[in-house]
């Protein structure tokens, strides 16, 4: 199945039919369209129940997550193919940011039956790819999903934009908005928390947010907690995801544990946060989990 969201950034009518005639050369193709949130995950789920072997999704982030809760802990392979306007996920792995190059890519890695299993995060029940965010950044999410139309003629403007508009004006900074408890008994109070799977968490252009280097998909979670978004502490860290200066992870307001196989943030009041970079509202709780080899994964022959 060739599962396409022809809404995404950087997704168009000849890059979809470039791609199908190419997959179809060589394979059965049958090709779907989302048309509303929600709508891969149902499509990935019956390619299952159809007997696919491999769902090629062309678009963003958020369709790719649709798609692995609708594949996970099946045998269909997921093969990504980058139409976002960040494609945090494809770069990830390796995959060129124009989707014609990635779909050759793609005919190489089936040629060679490049598949494999990995693990995903899960939180509350969902699986994500990459990362949950909670607090802060989920704030910025929500505020650029609010001017979406934006998206795909200024992805990274319209992410500073909304991130310093966000910490000026849309998210409280003056007190502790949650609490992450770790497995051990640990808790640790904060305003940013990162979940990830996989680093980096995101790119700024072609360069990468490096928070925690050595999370892969061959290993459990890492769960990063800021304590303080102070300005000056916020914009230090973000150099170090760039690699201005020391690792995140050295910074006194950071917290940072790896190898989390379970985790649970709470709190008394709701706190936002985003899968994946999809916003997905606010709660009172999150419990994280790691579920090992959870999804079959067309990776690039060189990864």
């Amino acid at each position: 199945m060739l599962l396409v969201n022809p809404h995404a950034s950087s997704v168009t009518a000849r890059t979809q039919v470039v791609i199908q005639k190419a997959l179809a050369a060589d394979h059965d193709v049958t090709l779907a369209e989302t048309h509303r949130r929600g709508h891969a995950s149902r499509l990935a789920h019956g390619a299952v129940a159809d007997g696919c072997d491999v769902v090629a999704v062309l678009g963003g982030d958020g369709t790719l997550n649709e798609a692995v809760n609708g594949l996970a802990a099946s045998d269909v392979a997921l093969a990504p193919l980058p139409g976002g306007s960040t494609n945090v996920f494809a770069r990830t792995i390796g995959l060129p940011d124009d989707p014609v190059e990635a779909a050759a890519m793609l005919l190489e890695t089936l040629a060679a039956g490049h598949i494999k299993r990995v693990g995903l995060g899960q939180v509350n029940g969902r699986y994500f790819l990459f990362h949950t965010g909670v607090g802060y950044d989920a704030a910025v999410v929500q505020q650029v999903e609010r001017r979406a139309g934006l998206k795909r003629y200024a992805n990274h403007a319209l992410f500073a934009y909304a991130a310093v508009d966000t910490w000026m004006r849309h998210y409280d900074r003056s007190r502790p908005r949650f609490t992450v408890y770790h497995a051990d008994g640990e808790a640790v109070t904060g305003q940013f928390a990162i979940c990830l799977n996989t680093n980096p968490y995101t790119y700024l252009g072609s360069r990468p947010f490096n928070v925690m280097p050595d999370t892969t998909l061959d290993v459990p979670l890492s769960l990063v907690t800021m304590r303080s978004l102070r300005a000056s502490r916020l914009l230090r860290t973000a150099a170090s995801a760039l690699g201005y200066g020391p690792p995140v992870t050295a910074h006194r307001h950071v917290h940072s544990r790896a190898d989390v196989t379970s985790a649970v943030v709470a709190s008394d009041t709701p706190f936002p946060y985003q899968l994946d970079g999809d916003y997905l509202g606010e709660t009172t709780r999150l419990e994280f989990h790691h579920a090992a080899n959870a999804l079959a994964l067309a990776l690039p022959v060189d990864y």
